[in-house]
């Protein structure tokens, strides 16, 4: 059976639209396939597709693009030329957490009655929305509307609209948002997170066992809310904010808490039927390798002080116009075959989430979707999504190439540490270091060398941007070529064949 003949999905859960990846029906069973299915990102910034209310979970993550810990590699046996030095993406704090109660009830999706439900994630807006009817233990129905985007014309911004509607009796609602420290914070529902799992498997990042993110800022003012850290062995620092606003009849109150892993912001609703309750979260990320986390928290503040003089409205128009654009430019159309293009439309889609505003930084293994294998950059990049970027998005792909270019100093060092000549460029990292701690998937990976130069020179063949090449970019191929020159040698026979010994290959194995 032709792939094509055959559609993996359940379409009376997941319906098919050719703009949109829609679903129907929570499920529990495949909850870490869905929160990435359901991941916004821009690139820099990354969601996945968990539910705002924060408990029930395969794995809650929020991720910034190169925003990592380092930590020792400890080698069974030690060997020359072996990576010493493991980078793994950081799982950053959470703020898409806003938890609700109503009569003091939870509501948490794995065992609430849900009259109605539908999640939505829109390839034209750029958004993910969800719409639920709820019904309270006590028989109350409660509808709860909610939308979230990451921002492609503001790399450091994401927003959440959430709205708490009673349809048909008045109750006590209590919304609780919050900034949680997930990487070495305690989450009060940490027992229904399902993230470990037995077996090892390579794609998975490390875990760490001791503080990653060592407090350095905290501060509240009003419904701004704003945590800063350090990285412990890396030095990276991260500022997280989130700004608040209620728009609603009803008669409310608010308060709110901040402690080093953990903010909260708190309204109390005295809530009528039929009186909606609109929570807007503007949400600001600023990453830095040398730069103190306290300044980070003033860019924060910038951002999220011109978001609120936009507007909510205005910035969902922006992230349409842009996308607009983006369709323009890469849209692929297939005619009577709706499935397919929804398929492809969604990959297209992700595609930009993590591709759009790398702005200088790599394009990671899963994007900004998830820790796999730990946020590190491969050849993957040069080799499948530079095409795309080369003819639809020629300046983000100057920027990934520029990124490979930045390595440069560095993949000199890694070819003299193993005795050749020119550059070699690490087979997986964050940092420009070699990070991959298994010899055949590492160490003997030089094909990586050959990918980016075919990337800059499909790059410049397609864009005519010769100007980079005399930039510096030209220093990749003379590097590279010096490095081919001194790794094999010519065997003389019929005819003249180049032969290179103990490499991997581009299929590793």
């Amino acid at each position: 059976m032709r792939f094509a003949d055959h559609d993996p999905l359940n379409r009376s859960r997941f319906p098919i639209d050719e703009w949109a990846l829609v679903e129907t029906e929570f499920g529990v069973d495949d909850m870490g396939r869905t929160e990435t299915l359901f991941a916004v990102g821009n690139g820099y910034l990354g969601l996945r597709g968990n539910v705002e209310e924060g408990r029930d979970g395969h794995m809650h993550g929020t991720f910034v693009n190169g925003f990592h810990e380092t930590w020792p590699i400890r080698h069974a046996e030690e060997a020359f030329g072996f990576a010493r030095v493991g980078q793994t993406i950081v799982n950053a704090p959470d703020a898409k957490i806003i938890r609700l109660y109503v009569d003091d009830e939870p509501l948490v999706l794995t065992e609430a009655e849900l009259l109605s439900y539908e999640r939505r994630l829109d390839f034209r807006l750029g958004a993910l929305s969800r719409s639920i009817v709820w019904r309270t233990p006590s028989g109350k129905r409660v509808l709860i509307t909610s939308r979230r985007m990451v921002s492609f014309t503001d790399r450091h911004l994401a927003v959440i609209d959430y709205e708490v509607e009673l349809l048909d009796a008045d109750a006590a609602v209590t919304i609780s948002s919050q900034i949680l420290n997930r990487q070495d914070g305690r989450d009060e529902y940490r027992a229904g997170v399902t993230e470990s799992s037995s077996g090892f498997d390579p794609r998975k990042a490390e875990q760490f066992n001791e503080r990653v993110l060592q407090p350095r800022v905290k501060r509240r003012s009003e419904g701004r809310y704003l945590l800063g850290y350090q990285c412990t062995n890396s030095d990276m620092a991260i500022a997280v904010g989130a700004e608040h606003t209620i728009t609603t009849d009803n008669a409310y109150t608010e308060s709110g808490s901040i402690e080093d892993d953990l903010a909260k912001h708190i309204y109390r609703v005295q809530a009528r039927q039929g009186q909606p309750i609109r929570i807007t979260k503007l949400i600001s990320y600023h990453t830095a390798r040398k730069v103190p986390a306290r300044e980070l928290g003033d860019r924060t503040d910038r951002t999220l002080d011109r978001a609120a003089e936009v507007g909510v409205s205005e910035l969902f128009a922006q992230q349409r116009a842009w996308l607009d654009d983006f369709w323009t430019r890469s849209d692929v159309e297939i005619a009577g075959r709706a499935a397919i293009q929804q398929a492809t439309r969604w990959n297209l889609f992700q595609l930009a989430q993590a591709t759009a505003r790398t702005d200088g930084g790599g394009v990671a293994a899963k994007g900004v979707s998830g820790s796999g294998y730990g946020g590190h950059y491969f050849w993957d990049s040069e080799v499948y999504v530079l095409p795309y970027l080369s003819y639809t998005a020629p300046i983000v792909a100057r920027n990934v190439l520029r990124f490979r270019q930045r390595m440069l100093e560095a993949a000199r060092a890694r070819a003299l540490e193993l005795n050749q000549r020119g550059a070699l460029f690490p087979w997986r990292t964050i940092n420009g270091q070699e990070s991959s701690a298994y010899y055949a998937a590492g160490t003997a990976q030089y094909h990586i060398d050959a990918d980016i130069a075919y990337a800059l020179c499909q790059y410049v063949a397609a864009t005519g941007d010769e100007d980079f090449l005399g930039r510096g970019a030209i220093d990749i191929l003379v590097e590279t070529a010096r490095m081919w020159e001194d790794l094999g040698f010519w065997r003389s026979n019929a005819d003249d064949v180049f032969h290179i010994h103990g490499v991997t290959g581009p299929d590793e194995y």
